[in-house]
């Protein structure tokens, strides 16, 4: 059975999450949050195994919330589920460790799919956000594409550090490692990580870099 907590300020907008989970099978609702102190407060209490998380959210928004989970509980996985689809909102969720990242238009079959496919280590990227990804990086060149911690992850990964290393070193989950790599490899069209190494040190994103 997958744990799941919710967190949205919006009343009307969590009890109809809640009311949807509550038909998924195989998953189990163990808290619901108004904003991100309680979303904190609530995976401490209740150890979930996936969180779906707002972004504008008072107190402590969803981007702060996401950081503080994935420091203390790399563990559970965070999906975002927001309004917002543009480059900037969608990097600084995954930099802060969420390992997927839905609009709130999603269909309620997408959502369900989400969640467990993150329970099962995956990152679930709604389409639409995949596109302005990919529409905002096509304007340069795949190295500015990058954000900052992905190449704090590539250049690890020229060192040959494992995922699970590459998570202590920069105090992450394994699940958000997989997920910088993915977006990575689509970034510089790449399959695999010998691939991606070579890459990185072609372009000067060495061990020096």
């Amino acid at each position: 059975m997958i744990r799941l907590v919710i967190a949205d300020d919006h009343a009307v907008v969590r009890e109809g999450l809640e009311r949807l989970v509550a038909t998924f099978d195989g998953v189990e609702l163990v808290g619901a949050a108004a904003n991100g102190q309680e979303a904190v407060e609530r995976c401490r209490a209740t150890e979930p195994d996936v969180v779906l998380m707002d972004l504008e959210m008072p107190v402590l928004d969803g981007i702060a919330a996401t950081r503080a989970i994935a420091t203390a509980q790399p563990d559970v996985a965070v999906v975002v589920l927001t309004s917002f689809s543009d480059r900037d909102q969608i990097l600084r969720a995954l930099d802060a460790g969420a390992v997927g990242y839905l609009l709130k238009d999603a269909e309620p079959d997408e959502i369900a799919k989400a969640v467990m496919a993150a329970a099962r280590g995956e990152s679930p990227l709604d389409p639409r956000a995949g596109r302005a990804l990919l529409s905002a990086r096509s304007s340069g060149s795949p190295l500015d594409a990058l954000s900052e911690r992905e190449r704090e992850v590539l250049r690890l990964v020229v060192q040959g550090l494992p995922n699970k290393l590459i998570a202590r070193e920069l105090s992450i989950s394994e699940k958000t490692v997989k997920t910088h790599l993915t977006n990575v490899f689509r970034t510089i069209g790449v399959t695999d990580r010998t691939q991606a190494a070579l890459w990185a040190e072609r372009n000067g994103l060495g061990t020096g870099s």
